[in-house]
Formats: C-alpha cells, sequence, structure tokens
C-alpha cells in the first residue's frame, strides 16, 4: 500500500534544503528590513525639517512670484527643489540601506558606481513624476480648499495605473536589458500558459536582473497593452527548471488574470484619501511644530516638506495594513498558479530559492505587520495542501 502523502512532512523536507546558518541569515535581513522601515520615516522626517528650518523652498517661491501669482510655476520650482533637495541630504541613508546592505548580505553584486548612476537616473525620473502628481494636487488644494483631499485619493489611484501602463514602455528599459524569451522549452511552456490563460503571448522577456540584484524573482508588469511578463536571469544562474518556471509564471499569470494592479491602485487610492484627509487637519499643527517661517498655509507649496512629514509618519502606522492587502494579492496568485498550472512542486522549489531575502518561518504578529509576501513555510504548505488534495483527487477517481 502507498505511503500517504503528508504535506507537513514535504514542507518541512523543501525549507530543510537550506542549512540552519542560511536561515538564521534570512530571519537576520528580514527582521533588521523592518527596523528600515522606522529609521527610514525617521530619516525623511529629519531631512522635511531641514529643509523647511532653512527656509530655501519660502525663497524660491518669493522669488517665482515676486512680481505676480504664478501657482503653477511656484509649485513645479519649489517641488522640484525640495526632491532634489531631500534626495541629496538622505543620499547616505539611501547608499546604507539599498546598496551597502544589500551587499554584506549577499544579494547585490553591482559596483557602487552603477548603483549610483541608476540612483542618479530614478532620483530625476521620482522628481519628474512627484512634481505631476503634487502639481494636480495643489491645484485641486486652491479649486476645492475644503474637498481637494477626497479628490486627490482618486487623482492618486488614476496616477499609479498611468505610471503602471507607461513603466514597462518609458521606465524599465532605462535600467535593463529586456530580451525576448528565446526559442526553446520555457518560450513554448509559458507561450503555452499564456494561451490557455488568455494572457497575452507575445510579450515574454527575459531580463538582466542580475545587474543590479541576486534575487529569484519574476514579475509581470505593465496594464492593458502595455503588460508583459519578464524573468530575471538569475532564475536561470539558480537553476530554474521547467516545472519553477511554470509554477512561478502561473504566479505572474494571476497578477495579471485578476488585475491585482488594480486592486492596489484602489487600495493607494483609499489610504492617499485617509491620509490627505489627515494632513489637511493637521497641517497647522505640524507646522507650528517645526518652527519654519513664511509658509502661508496648507496651499502653500514651500509647506510640501510639512504635508511629507505628515504622510511618512502615516505611512508608517499604516504599514500593516497595505502590506496586508499586497499579501492577499499574492495568496491570490499563488492559488491562480496551483489551479490553473498545477505544479506545486515547481513552485515549491522557487519559493525556496527566495527565503534568502525573505525569511521562511516568521510569527503570525510579525507576518500581519510586514510581510507584502506570505511567509515562504506558508505559500511551500499551500502548494503542499494542494498537492496532496489532487492525488486524494485522484485516487477517488
Amino acid at each position: 500500500m502507498a505511503q500517504e502523502f503528508d504535506p507537513a512532512a514535504a514542507t518541512a523536507a523543501y525549507l530543510a534544503q537550506l542549512p540552519p546558518e542560511a536561515h538564521a541569515k534570512a530571519t537576520a535581513y528580514t527582521q533588521g528590513g523592518h527596523w528600515l522601515l522606522l529609521w527610514g520615516a525617521l530619516v525623511a522626517i529629519l531631512v522635511a525639517w531641514l529643509v523647511l528650518r532653512s527656509g530655501v523652498l519660502v525663497r524660491i517661491r518669493e522669488k517665482v512670484e515676486s512680481r505676480k501669482a504664478r501657482p503653477w510655476l511656484a509649485v513645479f520650482m519649489v517641488v522640484a527643489a525640495d526632491s532634489l533637495i531631500e534626495t541629496l541630504l538622505s543620499l547616505p541613508w539611501s547608499v546604507y540601506s539599498t546598496w551597502w546592505r544589500e551587499t554584506a548580505y549577499g544579494l547585490t553584486s553591482q559596483a557602487f558606481g552603477g548603483w549610483l548612476a541608476e540612483f542618479v537616473l530614478m532620483a530625476v525620473i521620482s522628481t519628474v513624476l512627484v512634481v505631476l502628481l503634487v502639481a494636480g494636487l495643489y491645484a485641486l488644494m486652491r479649486r476645492a480648499p475644503r474637498s481637494w483631499w477626497a479628490w486627490g485619493g482618486g487623482l492618486v489611484a488614476v496616477f499609479f495605473v498611468a505610471v503602471m501602463v507607461l513603466a514597462p514602455v518609458f521606465i524599465q528599459p532605462l535600467l535593463n536589458d529586456y530580451q525576448e524569451a528565446p526559442p526553446g522549452p520555457v518560450r513554448d511552456a509559458v507561450v503555452a500558459m499564456a494561451q490557455a490563460n488568455g494572457v497575452p503571448s507575445d510579450k515574454i522577456y527575459i531580463y538582466d536582473g542580475s545587474k543590479q540584484s541576486n534575487r529569484y524573482t519574476a514579475n509581470v508588469s505593465g496594464m492593458f497593452g502595455t503588460a508583459r511578463i519578464a524573468m530575471s536571469d538569475v532564475m536561470f544562474t539558480k537553476g530554474a527548471d521547467l516545472a519553477e518556471v511554470r509554477g512561478v509564471v502561473g504566479h505572474e499569470m494571476g497578477h495579471y488574470v485578476h488585475m491585482h494592479a488594480l486592486w492596489i491602485a484602489g487600495a493607494y487610492g483609499l489610504l492617499a484619501l485617509v491620509g490627505f484627509f489627515l494632513v489637511d487637519r493637521l497641517f497647522p499643527i505640524v507646522l507650528r511644530l517645526t518652527g519654519a517661517k513664511g509658509i502661508q498655509g496648507l496651499s502653500d507649496p514651500a509647506g510640501f516638506p510639512v504635508i511629507g512629514i505628515i504622510l511618512a509618519g502615516l505611512s508608517l502606522i499604516s504599514t500593516p495594513l497595505f502590506v496586508s492587502v499586497i499579501r492577499q494579492a499574492e495568496v491570490d496568485a499563488d492559488r491562480y498558479s496551483l489551479e490553473h498550472v498545477n505544479e506545486p512542486d515547481g513552485l515549491a522549489k522557487a519559493l525556496v530559492k527566495t527565503i534568502e531575502y525573505r525569511a521562511a518561518t516568521p510569527s503570525r504578529l510579525e507576518e500581519t505587520l510586514f510581510y507584502d509576501h506570505p511567509a515562504v513555510g506558508n505559500r511551500v504548505r499551500m502548494a503542499m495542501d494542494w498537492k496532496a488534495a489532487q492525488a486524494t483527487t485522484d485516487a477517488v477517481r
């Protein structure tokens, strides 16, 4: 009589593929990342306070409007200056948190010069995007001073969708080289899956993700006509077989088919609405606490760092809520992969390779508060439970 499949034992066997010291290193990296959320918020608040106390933004606004009111130009000039100044002041923190720490844990092989060049490029792109979004928010403040925060939530959601649509075409190619997956078993398998699941099969890419990171990963990006599936070359240098590719790409197809990007856009919009409502109420209090001079109220762009201070604090507090939304989308994508591709072992093998940057077995509280993906241990167990259920179904048949 065949031995009954034990999902718990199978899960333990997969997690045991990594030695205890690798799990300990992953736990240290992951839990250290939780502290980065706090220190990052404090750095953002400190930098914004320094800019406010310097009075530089007030002087820029006064110079722009010295002869007549030019609100649009004032917003563009002040917010662009603030974004660039704050980026420069927080550069040491960015070096530590996104390059030095990743290097120390063996998660990137990128030289500092390469990292810095990409950082500068993304700083410019981010500044342009921030200026466009914030110009819209300040326009709402001027036109609807009592209800701007409600309209602002909708603006954030629409802006997020627009960036999602445009990023694969205009932003991502600036950072990485995306090549169509070459003819062969991998491409054939992905094309067959795409056609079977109503996913565009003409945009399947492999990109040089190893340029920035040693993480085993894939993604779906874009929306509507720009949507595409991209696999990092790290997947293949770490020995991804067809079962893994099918399991991972099935997960990414789940994001596309169930339109999780729109879920997240809606969540951003709702959180922004609440955040802007609180900004509307808290702005005078926080402005007074900073001791900044010359700011003429909420609609004065020179007070933009005050909004940044408030949102930095609110973002930190709301982390558990937002990561929970994303985590549910990830669970749904795993379920989609299992239901439509049926590669539980392929998915499990791939997940084990992500443990180096996501501790496998956190406490339930830690996962709830900080994890934007379910813990790897839970995801592997879900795959093994699926495998057991399928074995039972097959036996009944």
